[in-house]
């Protein structure tokens, strides 16, 4: 039986491109994003849905109509910048409640059945902002330490089924839509040339899950950027993420 996997925040950047690599692995793919495709790799089936309710949640998993979910890759997210004392509440809101509410509910839903049968396979896609606090991107960095420490606490809770793989994808910046979708495009972040091609992160995170590693850092300039914030004061590592951050700091 053709093995059957589900990818949310499909429609561009890393979605896509972990879309295409289990499509090139023969996998039947049910894609999900709340922004249009930009592509659709092979036969796979896309759903229009906000995955930061419950009720997206639900619709997403009626969709696979029931099928068993062989391979789970939970990387919708989204970002948001400016200064948090000036952002709507609603704004976010919707950032929390896709990153953190609705992160948790499917993995709860999507695990929950692999660990009754001791099988299949989750990547989650954290980030290494789960390290830094970020000035004028603290909700967005907030979430990350939350995803990023609650895998790593599944993945204890789970370690009986050893025939699971739940493993976190910690990327850096990446060349997508998330900063012309944050407001970020006038950030020295948003502008530089320095960022992770979506591709090989997703190449990463794919070879990751596929062989059962718990994480993986995507690219070495991050993988040395999360050890040296182990050992840095939180006021330093705020001050150099507002640096990136900050609106106007593309022109400094």
């Amino acid at each position: 039986m053709t093995k059957f996997a589900i990818v949310t925040g499909a429609s561009t950047g890393i979605g896509l491109e972990l879309a295409k690599l289990a499509a090139a692995d023969g996998y039947e793919l049910l894609l999900a994003a709340d922004t249009p495709f930009t592509e659709v790799p092979g036969n796979a089936k896309t759903l229009d849905v906000d995955l930061s309710t419950f009720e997206g949640v639900d619709r997403l998993l009626e969709a696979a109509g029931g099928r068993q979910i062989d391979l789970l890759c939970a990387n919708a997210g989204h970002g948001l910048g400016r200064a948090f004392l000036d952002q709507d509440a609603k704004d976010w809101r919707h950032v929390i409640d896709t990153n953190v509410t609705g992160t948790t509910y499917l993995l709860q839903k999507v695990l929950g059945q692999m660990v009754v049968r001791n099988d299949g396979k989750v990547l989650v896609t954290g980030s290494v902002a789960g390290y830094i606090p970020g000035a004028f991107q603290a909700v967005y960095n907030g979430t990350k330490a939350f995803v990023d420490s609650f895998v790593a606490a599944i993945q204890n809770e789970i370690k009986d089924a050893d025939g699971v793989t739940l493993t976190n994808l910690m990327p850096g910046p990446v060349e997508t839509e998330f900063f012309k979708r944050g407001d970020m495009m006038d950030t020295s972040v948003g502008v530089s040339d320095s960022k992770s091609d979506p591709a090989d992160v997703a190449k990463d995170g794919y070879d990751a899950v596929m062989s059962g590693s718990k994480h993986v850092v995507s690219g070495w300039k991050n993988k040395i950027q999360t050890t040296i914030a182990n050992i840095t004061p939180n006021e330093v590592l705020a001050q150099q993420h507002r640096n990136m951050a900050e609106p106007g700091s593309a022109n400094k």
